[in-house]
């Protein structure tokens, strides 16, 4: 029996630098409770596809889900940046919520 994982393995021996493939991964990993490996693949995804905005808010929401503010709120920044660019408003205003709301959050400690 192949799992969904298995398939986009092999989809992605096919087509090795394809961002979505690669970011279907990470994300099934999260599926799996595998944070640190859905960590690592999100962040190489991002190293490598920077242009990848769909990565942005859900790296940003697993640093979020790890007790990392810091990444998360620079994660959200920089896909906001690359939103912005590639005119991707819907991606954008997804950023700028989980942006928004984590840092009100974090006014709230105050």
């Amino acid at each position: 029996m192949s799992t969904r994982l298995d398939q986009l393995n092999e989809f992605l021996k096919e087509s090795p630098e394809d961002p979505f493939l690669k970011y279907a991964i990470a994300a099934e990993y999260l599926k799996l409770n595998d944070e640190q490996e859905a960590l690592s693949r999100f962040e190489k995804l991002i190293e490598n596809h920077p242009d990848y905005v769909g990565t942005y808010y859900h790296l940003g929401k697993l640093y979020e889900k790890l007790d990392k503010q810091e990444p998360a709120i620079t994660t959200y920044k920089n896909g906001i940046e690359i939103a912005r660019k590639s005119r991707n408003f819907h991606a954008l205003g997804e950023l700028q919520g989980a942006l928004s709301f984590l840092v009100e959050d974090d006014d709230d400690d105050f």
